[in-house]
């Protein structure tokens, strides 16, 4: 068993969301099997790891940096491990002796001790009207996608225009992340997508929206672009992935869960677990210059029985080790050691 230490005057509702994710599941959730596994102690000469106790943005926003840097600050003088969790697109690298958990960043700036978290989702089959099944292999790729993409030059000034305004707001200490280079993700998702379309040994279901689902502003819209999402995912053995506004995609999950081959776009990024699990093994991962190369020769390579197998190995992959219980629990393993 590991024993954690954490300021619990931060743990609250109004901080519900922006707990560090294990937290959530030991103090709000209960979860047995993880009790079993991470001992809450209440003082920190008892811990093994101190976690800060909500997204460490949270107090750069509240100006408690102070509160902050002591509470890590005091833990590496017992010489005890220290957890923070970054939230968000961009995320906070801290210059300080911590275990980082965060969505996304670049793989280029990352040390050993920079954990990728998976995006929770729940299971797209707990709410959907079909089961898990694999999809035979067909004579020719099939990739779908249902989502921004957008060619405009309009789009392409917003989203300069965010960019912009975003930094301003870092420069004037108002947000607080590391820095991005520009990367109209919308735009070149679109590029690409219509390279995939243009290649007649391909065969592509793509639903491109101009808008973050297709701007839908009822319940009713969310339901039904949520539906049109998963159904493509499902109807189609792979699925195309590439980053958003910061470097991940939360698709690439939504994809595994469904037990579909997601091609990902290589744009410097580390994935979870990235140790112990062999990607290659999972999904295609291609550069920007060999996306429809990639996507071919994988579908030519792979036989019928393999094509099949890997999609029962994706939703397995996602079970067992991509939903939140799963993954501590391979933290408590990397961590027990």
């Amino acid at each position: 068993m590991i024993n954690i230490f954490t300021d619990k005057s931060y743990i609250n509702e109004g901080n519900r969301k922006i707990v560090f994710p294990l937290l959530f599941d030991l103090l709000f959730l209960k979860n047995r099997n993880l009790l079993d596994k991470y001992n809450l102690v209440s003082t920190l000469l008892e811990a093994d790891i101190a976690i800060v106790p909500v997204d460490i943005s949270y107090y750069f926003q509240t100006k408690q940096k102070d509160q902050l840097f002591n509470f890590i600050d005091g833990a590496n003088l017992l010489y005890k491990k220290v957890w923070v969790y970054s939230a968000g697109d961009f995320g906070i690298t801290l210059n300080k002796n911590v275990y980082t958990f965060r969505l996304g960043g670049f793989e280029s700036k990352f040390d050993e001790k920079t954990f990728i978290m998976p995006s929770f989702i729940n299971d797209p089959y707990a709410a959907f009207d079909k089961d898990f099944v694999p999809l035979i292999k067909s004579e020719f790729p099939r990739i779908g996608f249902v989502g921004h993409a957008s060619g405009s030059y309009l789009k392409k000034a917003k989203e300069l225009f965010n960019f912009g305004n975003h930094n301003i707001k870092r420069l004037f200490k108002k947000a607080f992340s590391d820095y991005q280079s520009f990367y109209p993700s919308s735009c070149i998702r679109f590029n690409f997508l219509t390279v995939l379309r243009k290649n007649n040994c391909i065969q592509t279901d793509f639903i491109l929206r101009n808008h973050y689902r297709a701007g839908a502003s009822n319940e009713n819209e969310k339901k039904e672009t949520t539906k049109v999402f998963f159904d493509t995912i499902f109807n189609n053995p792979y699925t195309f992935c590439m980053r958003g506004g910061g470097n991940f995609s939360v698709r690439f999950y939504e994809t595994l869960a469904m037990g579909r081959i997601p091609l990902v776009v290589d744009t410097d990024f580390r994935l979870p677990l990235h140790n112990s699990v062999l990607w290659k093994n999972h999904c295609i991962i291609v550069s920007e210059n060999n996306i429809e190369k990639g996507l071919i020769d994988f579908h030519k390579n792979i036989t019928e029985n393999q094509f099949l197998q890997l999609q029962i190995n994706n939703r397995n992959l996602w079970l067992n080790y991509l939903q939140r219980e799963a993954y501590f629990h391979e933290m408590y393993l990397v961590f027990k050691k």
